[in-house]
Formats: C-alpha cells, structure tokens, sequence
C-alpha cells in the first residue's frame, strides 16, 4: 500500500489517475480503480486511535468497536472508487461539522479521562480537513466528467438496544430533494429489500431509524448540486454487537447481495441522470484485473493441474475384468483395479486452503475461488478414495444423486418407442470415427490429440488437461451417432477445452464447481440443435439414472447388469459398459447429470438465453452472472469457438420436439 500525502492524492485524482493508497498518517484510505459516476464511503470503518489518544481515552477497546462500523469498507470494497476512513469516530467523528467532530461525551458515557490539549485537538480536526478536501476534490471531478454523481455512504448500527422492531436497511433520506430523487430512492430500497441472508427476515426502509442528518449527506448536498447521496444504516446482523463475534458467511453473502444493489442502482441512476449515452451495470465496475486475482489463480492452477478424476476414476483392468464377468456367465461381480495415486491429499487440501483467496478485493470474484476450492477439496477426497468403501460417499457429496423428478423423466423416456429412429447399423470402426473426429476439428479451426484406447469405459472420452480425445478401442459407431458425438464431444468438450486455453485466468480450464451438470448439458442440447438425437440415446440417459437408482437402492453389479441386458434388451457388451460407468470407483453418481443437466440447458435456451458465455471453459450454470460480468469487464475474452448447432440450429423431428415437452 502506497503513502502519500493530501497534496499528492489531490494532484492524482485532479489528473484522473487511477490508484490506491493511505494518506501518510494513515487517517484515510482512497481506492480508485476506474473514474465512475459513483463511490462507496465508509466513514466509520476505522478504529484506529493515536497512542497518546489512548492514554487519555476513557472508553475501552470494545465500547470504541460497539458503536463504529465495522466491516462496512469490506461492503462496498468492490467498488471501483471507495473512500473510507480509518481513524476511530472517538478521535474525530467524519460524519459531524469541524465544530462537533470532537466528543466530550458520546451515547452518554465520557470519552476522555483528561481534556485534550488544543494541539491534540487541532491534529485530529486537521485529519477531518483533510478527509474533505480530498472527498471534494474527487466528487467535483465525477460532476465534470458526468454531469451527476451518485454517493453510497455505508454506516452500521446496533439495533438491540433499540426498543421496537428495526430494519436490516436504513435509507435516510430527509434532507433530499423528494421530487427530484423519488424514483432514485424507489429503486434503491427495491434493491435493498431483494437481499437474502441466512436465517435472517431481511427488510429495507425509508427514515425509519436514522434520517439522513449526517455531515457528509448535508456538506455535499450543499456543494454540489448534481450529487445524490444515500445515507445507508446497515443493521450488525452480521456479528454479535455486544460481544464483537463476526459471522462471516453473513458478511460475505451481505457485501456479494450488497454489491450487486449498489451496482444495479448506480446503473439506474447513470442512464437517467448522467451524460453516459451506454450504460451495462458491469460496464461500471473495473476493468482493472486486480494483481492479487491473478497470484490466486496462479496458485490454485499449480496444485490442481495434476489431476483429472475422469481419468483417475477409470479401471486400468476393464477389458480383463469385461473378460472374467463374461466367463462366469454373469454372475460373480467383477473386481476393477486402479492406478496408484501420486498426490497425497492432506497435503494438497493443506496447500488449497492456505491460498489468500482473502486478498482478492472484488467479492463476487473472492466467493468464485472460494467454491471452486471447496469444490477440488472434495474432488481430492473422491480421488483419494477410489475403490474403497468411502468413494461412494464422497461421489454423492460431490455430485449428489437423482431425485424423484430425475427418475420419473428417465421412466417417461423409457416408455417412449424407438421405432422413429429408423434402422442405424453401428458399421463404423474407431479409426474411421479418428478421421471424423479430426475433420471436424479442422473445420473449427483448432487441433487436438486424437487417439485409440483400451483403457475407457465410455466410448468417447475427453481428457482435458492433455486436450486430447481418446475413443474405445472395440467400440463401434452408427452414422447418427457419429454425428451426435462430433457435436456433443468436439462441439462442446473440446470447444470448452480450447476456449479455455485462451483464458487469462486458468479456473476456466480447471473447472468451476459442479461443472458436469452444465457441460453435459450443452454437449446433449448440440446433439439436438443438430438433429442428431435420437430415442435411443435418450433412453439410454434415462437407463444411466435408472442404473444409479438401482445402485443406491443396494444392487450389485450383476443385478444392474441383468436389469439393462434382460428387461431393457441392451446388447451385453453396453449392459457391461454401463453398468461400469456406475459402479467404477466404489459408486460414481455422475452420470445422472447427463439427463437433469440437458433439461436445465434446455430450459435455459427455450427461455431466449445466449448460451455462447457458457462455452468459455468449464463453466456452470450456476454462475452465468458472474461470467458475463467477468467477460463484459474484460477480465476475460470472449470464447472464441462458438458450437456450430448454438449458431445454426436444426428444427429437430416433430416427434423428438414433443417428447421434449414432457421432460420435468
């Protein structure tokens, strides 16, 4: 962090110079990373108080904390310009005139065991100038550059003591000019009450608690006629206020909610009140790639590229246990074996954790490596359970398991006949799907490792770390089919897999958490786009979750593999390969996703949604907003590879468009 004095912030923000940094003293924190029509200030923020303050003051540590405001510069951190100070209100109080700013005595107790001296007192009023001076300087250059400016003035307060029923969000706003700023504050609250917090009644109000009486509302309303502030009381539901306990998934999911209100607002406000003739909100956040994103995910793509549980998970022994099921006429289960870890595991969750996903400013983004962490810890423990009684357990952690709507569309499926797919004699080899794959590929314009395998349980796998395709050795192909894989494996798989590549941040090639669900999702949608899906690859997905089922319900393999060949009439070699898929590891739940993540995709894109920022790497749903804010901040490109069927889609059979509709 960077020192400078008063003078030298002036110069910097007078020169719309973006930087970050603390006054000399240490009194004030400035961080602009952008010159936007908005700012965040955190008056209260500090607790800090001079050492000879301290000898003198009569207050403890803790009644100091009770009644500032905590945590309120990490609420608006994410903003591109914050002003916040760092003093305690003991020592000075920003939010009152020069005059007042210094208490005698403070919610009825004395502050001071002796009088201040006039030097004492004139040092901590010359901070209090200076905090002005610097506020003023920059809003008077955000009202020069875009004719109005909108300032979010955070405060926190104790609501226990209060004896009646009080908001989560206080909005004061009795000095404003109703007319003018009604529909400003309308949207504002709006905002506000959407914000959802664990076991918490969120409410937002008008003038409810506090009025919006402070010096900073009142000094800059004065000032400058075109600055709009919202004077915002936050209630500490996210600590404990008498003691100081924090709770910090309150305060995350509090600042991520708040974050998203304020922008959301600042947007409002830019496209009805100042000179910018475009505004997207994530337009208004920074563009600058904060240097501590990079070193974390620099971190965590040096412990998590060593492994890929798909490759991990798959018997090294398949063909040879395949063998021995078949010879025993179907009835002794067969044993998979696996390869060797390499990795120790407590060791790499130790390294994970230790990552300073903290340092990152931005909290959407912090809550992004947060849970691709978590999720890479679980992966580990799935890795380092394979083929024991534990996998099982951490397979349904990770991926959970299908519910009752997930096995009533497999059984709607299974009803549904075949009979409209027409006859597909399965006549091609692997070489010759090598070939297509390799086409395909240079008709995208891209290149990747393609190669024949012994080693697979399913017929096509994507290896996404060697960017490489690998196709089973005996499999055998249709026409059709061929065509669906090309769309489903090179279409989405590895267009994934090669947009990732060109990321600047690498948890587009890692994967956030939970990405199957999505990814088979948009490679299933392909095939359909492309007229390539049949029946019977629907009921074959609908036989993998009916499988799970089977095998969560305490079925062994041979009873799978019995219920797919006998009673479905699958050939015995695909009864084997997927009944395999299931029970590789010790219990491998993923393959119901393959279904319930089709039906979300495909409910995604009849809602009129762009898929194309879903193919920017291994992405999830789950976080599509954080991705387009991502993309439209330039803190990643866009994908370069688009899936040929999202650009041109094929009207499907009518019959295949009316078995869709009955999906759940």
């Amino acid at each position: 962090m960077q020192k400078l004095t008063a003078a030298q912030i002036i110069e910097k923000i007078q020169r719309r110079q973006c930087f970050e940094a603390e006054t000399a003293d240490n009194s004030l924190y400035i961080k602009i990373e952008d010159y936007t029509p908005f700012a965040g200030i955190a008056l209260h923020n500090g607790n800090q108080l001079r050492e000879e303050l301290q000898e003198k003051c009569a207050l403890t540590e803790e009644e100091r904390w009770y009644e500032e405001a905590p945590y309120s510069l990490d609420m608006i951190s994410s903003l591109p310009i914050v002003l916040a100070g760092n003093d305690s209100r003991f020592e000075y109080d920003l939010n009152r005139p020069e005059s007042k700013a210094v208490y005698k005595t403070a919610w009825n107790k004395e502050v001071w065991n002796k009088n201040l001296t006039k030097k004492e007192k004139d040092l901590s009023l010359e901070k209090h100038r200076t905090f002005y001076q610097i506020l003023d300087t920059l809003i008077q250059v955000l009202e020069n550059k875009f004719s109005a400016v909108l300032v979010f003035d955070i405060h926190a307060f104790n609501h226990k003591r209060i004896d009646h029923p009080t908001p989560t969000f206080n909005v004061g706003t009795e000095l404003l000019d109703d007319t003018h700023y009604r529909k400003d504050i309308n949207f504002f609250l709006k905002e506000l009450k959407r914000i959802k917090l664990p076991s918490i009644d969120v409410s937002a109000a008008e003038n409810e608690v506090f009025f919006g009486n402070g010096y900073l509302l009142e000094h800059l309303s004065e000032k400058f006629a075109k600055t709009l502030v919202f004077s915002t009381d936050v209630k500490k539901v996210y600590c404990n206020e008498e003691t100081g306990e924090v709770y910090p998934v309150v305060v995350d999911k509090l600042t991520n909610q708040l974050k998203k209100a304020i922008i959301n607002t600042a947007a409002f406000f830019a496209r009805n009140r100042t000179n910018l003739t475009v505004v997207k909100k994530n337009h208004l956040l920074s563009f600058e790639v904060d240097d501590n994103l990079l070193k974390v995910d620099k971190m965590l793509m040096e412990i998590a590229k060593g492994f890929e549980i798909l490759s991990m998970v798959n018997p090294i022994n398949i063909e040879q246990a395949k063998k021995e099921f078949f010879k025993s006429r179907f009835q002794v289960n067969p044993t998979f074996k696996y390869r060797q870890l390499t990795l120790n595991p407590f060791e790499v969750k130790r390294q994970l954790y230790a990552i300073p996903v903290e340092d990152i400013s931005d909290i959407s983004l912090k809550l992004l490596y947060q849970d691709i962490i978590d999720s890479y810890a679980d992966k580990i423990d799935m890795i380092a359970s394979i083929g024991t009684d534990k996998f099982l357990y951490n397979s349904l952690r990770y991926f959970g398991e299908p519910d009752y709507k997930d096995v009533r569309n497999a059984d709607y499926l299974l009803h549904c006949s075949p009979s409209i797919d027409g006859d597909e004699e399965e006549n091609l080899s692997p070489v010759e799907v090598k070939e297509f794959f390799k086409e395909v590929m240079d008709a995208y314009g891209f290149k990747a490792k393609v190669e024949i395998s012994k080693q697979i349980v399913s017929k096509v796998l994507i290896i996404n770390k060697q960017k490489s395709v690998k196709i089973r050795k005996d499999a055998m192909f249709s026409e059709k089919s061929l065509y669906a894989l090309a769309e489903h494996e090179i279409g989405v798989h590895m267009v994934t897999t090669v947009n990732a590549r060109l990321q600047p941040l690498s948890i587009f090639r890692l994967g956030m958490p939970h990405n199957t669900h999505t990814q088979e999702g948009l490679a299933i949608l392909s095939e359909l786009l492309s007229n390539n899906i049949t029946v019977s690859r629907l009921k074959m997905l609908a036989l993998r979750v009916k499988a799970i089922d089977l095998f969560l319900k305490g079925n062994d393999f041979k009873a799978v593999f019995h219920y797919l060949a006998d009673s479905k009439h699958l050939d015995q070699q695909q009864a084997f390969y997927l009944a395999a898929r299931i029970f590789r590891g010790g219990g491998f739940t993923k393959d119901y996703l393959y279904l319930r993540g089709f039906r979300d995709i495909l409910k995604h894109y009849k809602e009129g949604n762009d898929l194309s920022p879903l193919l920017i790497g291994k992405t999830t749903l789950r976080y599509q907003n954080i991705i387009n804010e991502m993309i439209e901040r330039k803190i990643c490109v866009p994908p370069k590879y688009i899936t040929r069927s999202f650009e041109s889609p094929i009207d499907s059979n009518p019959v295949i468009n009316y078995v869709m509709e009955g999906l759940q």
